[in-house]
């Protein structure tokens, strides 16, 4: 049974996720640990509950949730998994870092990288990656199936959707996935997302003014 703890991180309120289950095997996923005060948070926290940190996971890599992955990397010795399409932003780390005034570490490189479909394996757990682009070019989301919950980085929000503004978003291509990857879960599936509190499918399919109003545009 996979538990789920999440760490409010920086200066744009990024959620970081870690995954484990009986065996300890321990999941990092969007790291934005920027501070020794917000890593010794995590570090503390792994040493407490006796976990083996065994991968390192990045939804998609704007500065917010990769601030941590070397890191992680270094701390911990684990590989480093996201989508091939998100190198291209992995690459601007330290310029985007400038234009904040923010200092940040050059992430290392990917190690192996995750498409639709794919499984990650930890301990007696797996999580199923759906490919989920639009905020950013190669998001991805790591769906929970027994548990019933999906870890989304910044795709959805409580009654909100990912911005598509930056380089490599689009408003129509996040939309598509939101209802065809998403709104297909259980309605009870929880939404774990890279900002804000969690969500349910089913209270977004009813509350989210976004997705209504696709909705509403599509059966015209």
């Amino acid at each position: 049974m996979i538990q789920v703890q999440h760490f409010v991180f920086n200066d744009f309120l990024e959620n970081t996720y870690l995954l484990w289950d009986e065996t300890g095997d321990c999941l990092i996923i969007d790291p934005g640990c920027n501070t020794p005060e917000e890593r010794q948070a995590v570090l503390q926290f792994i040493e407490g509950n006796k976990l083996k940190v065994v991968l390192l996971l990045n939804t998609h890599c704007h500065i917010d949730h990769v601030l941590g992955n070397k890191w992680v990397k270094e701390t911990f010795g684990v590989a480093f998994w996201t989508h091939k399409k998100e190198v291209v932003v992995l690459d601007t780390l330290v310029n985007v870092g400038k234009m904040y005034g923010v200092f940040v570490e050059a992430s290392p490189p990917p190690d192996r990288f995750l498409e639709e479909g794919d499984e990650v394996t930890f301990g007696n757990s797996k999580l199923s990656v759906l490919f989920t682009p639009g905020h950013s070019p190669g998001s991805i989301s790591f769906y929970a199936e027994a548990e019933q919950f999906v870890i989304g980085g910044d795709v959805l929000f409580q009654s909100s959707i990912g911005r598509t503004d930056l380089p490599g978003g689009s408003y129509r291509l996040l939309m598509e996935n939101i209802m065809n990857k998403f709104m297909v879960l259980p309605d009870e599936v929880v939404v774990y997302s890279g900002h804000g509190p969690a969500t349910t499918i089913g209270l977004e399919k009813r509350n989210n003014p976004f997705i209504l109003e696709y909705m509403a545009e599509s059966e015209k």
